[in-house]
C-alpha cells in the first residue's frame, strides 16, 4: 500500500475496498457518500469489463477520513480514462472534510497522469476546488419517503394515480424477485435500448451486481399476462433506494407499465424501511425528467468534470454528429446483432 502526506496534513491510500472492512464502515456512515461509494462495484465492474479499479482513502490528523472510487478504462482509439464513476450517476470524493475530498481528488489526479491516461472523469454531487468548470445540464431526481406507502400514495398527483389504476385495470401484473428475473428483464432491456439507439450492458454485468448486492438488489418485473413488458433493478444503499437501470417494451406503453412498475418499487421501498427513493439521473425538460418530476420528485444537481491530464488532446469536434448517426444506425439493426455487439461496446461507453 503506497501513501502521500500531502501539504494540508491529510494521507491518502490505496485500498482494497473487500480487503478493508473499513472501507464499507466509511461508505455507511460518511454523509455525502452514495450508491457510487458502496464497495461492490469494485468486483462488478472489473469482473464483467475488466476495467481497474483505483480506490483511495484518505485521513487527516484530526481523524477526519474520506473515499474516492474510480476505475482505469483503457478505450481503444480514444486513449485512457480514469473516471469516477463509470456507467452511474455519481461518483467523486466523499470526505468527513472539504480538506479531505480536496486530497483525494489531488492525488487522483497524479496518479492518472502517473498511468498515462488522458483525461479524468468526476461525477460529483457538489463542487469541486479545481480549476475546471463541471457540465450541469444533468440532475439527480429524488423522492423523500414517509414510513407509510398508503400516505406516499394520497400525495401523488391524480394523474399518476389514475395511470396505475389503468395499468391494473389492463392486466398487468407486478412479480419482485432477484436473479431468478434476470433473464426476463434482459428480454425487456436489450429491445428497449435497441430502440433508443443505446448498446445494452452484457448479461454478466448485470448478474454480478445482483450476485454482489446480495439482498440489496432487487428485479421488478411488470407482466401483461405471462408475458414480461417491463422492468427495473432496485439497489438499496444506506436508507436510499435506487433505480439504475428501468425499461418497459414500447408497444406497452399505452398501457401505462411505467406507472405501476415504479409504484410498486416506491410501495417496496416504503416496506422496507427506505426514506428516499433515488430515480436516477435525467437531463433537465426531458421526457424522463418530466416522468420523475410527477411523481413529486425534487432535483439535485450534477457536476460532471471532465479533465484533460495527458499530452495527447482527443478532438470532440463532430462528435455530437457522429453519435447521432450511429444511435439512428443502431435502431435499425436486428435485435441479435445488438445483443451481440452492445456488451463489446457498451463496456467503453462509461456514461
Amino acid at each position: 500500500m503506497s501513501t502521500v502526506a500531502t501539504e494540508n496534513g491529510v494521507s491518502v491510500s490505496h485500498v482494497d475496498p473487500h480487503v478493508s472492512g473499513a472501507w464499507r464502515h466509511l461508505a455507511d456512515e460518511l454523509s455525502e457518500s452514495h450508491l457510487a461509494h458502496s464497495p461492490e462495484w469494485a468486483t462488478v465492474i472489473h469482473e464483467a469489463y475488466g476495467h481497474v479499479p483505483l480506490y483511495l482513502a484518505a485521513v487527516d490528523a484530526e481523524g477526519g477520513a474520506g473515499l474516492l472510487p474510480a476505475f482505469i478504462v483503457r478505450r481503444p482509439l480514444f486513449g485512457t480514462v480514469v473516471t469516477s464513476m463509470p456507467f452511474l450517476d455519481g461518483g467523486g470524493p466523499c470526505g468527513s472534510s472539504v480538506a479531505v475530498a480536496d486530497a483525494l481528488v489531488a492525488r487522483l489526479m497524479t496518479e492518472a497522469r502517473v498511468i498515462g491516461a488522458d483525461v479524468v472523469e468526476l461525477r460529483c454531487f457538489r463542487r469541486l476546488n479545481i480549476d475546471a468548470h463541471p457540465m450541469e445540464h444533468k440532475v439527480n431526481l429524488t423522492l423523500s419517503l414517509p414510513v407509510d406507502a398508503d400516505r406516499v400514495w394520497r400525495q401523488l398527483d391524480a394523474s399518476v394515480r389514475n395511470k396505475v389504476r389503468k395499468a391494473e385495470k389492463s392486466g398487468l401484473t407486478i412479480d419482485v424477485g432477484g436473479a431468478e428475473h434476470l433473464t426476463a428483464f434482459y428480454e425487456v432491456f436489450a429491445a428497449r435500448m435497441r430502440d433508443l439507439g443505446s448498446p445494452v450492458h452484457a448479461p454478466r454485468f448485470l448478474r454480478a451486481v445482483l450476485q454482489s448486492f446480495g439482498d440489496r438488489a432487487r428485479i421488478v418485473l411488470v407482466r401483461k399476462d405471462r408475458t414480461p413488458v417491463g422492468g427495473l433493478v432496485a439497489l438499496a444503499f444506506k436508507d436510499i433506494v435506487a433505480i439504475p437501470w428501468a425499461s418497459c417494451l414500447k408497444e406497452y406503453l399505452p398501457l401505462g407499465p411505467n406507472a405501476l412498475l415504479y409504484w410498486e418499487a416506491i410501495r417496496t421501498a416504503c416496506a422496507q424501511g427506505a426514506r428516499r427513493f433515488d430515480f436516477g439521473r435525467s437531463s433537465r425538460g426531458s421526457g424522463t425528467y418530466r416522468f420523475k418530476q410527477q411523481w413529486g420528485a425534487l432535483e439535485t444537481p450534477l457536476f460532471w468534470y471532465t479533465i484533460p491530464v495527458g499530452r495527447r488532446r482527443i478532438s470532440s469536434s463532430g462528435h455530437g454528429r457522429a453519435a447521432a448517426c450511429v444511435t439512428e444506425l443502431w435502431r435499425h439493426l436486428p435485435l441479435t446483432a445488438t445483443r451481440c455487439l452492445g456488451p463489446k461496446i457498451r463496456k467503453y461507453l462509461i456514461q
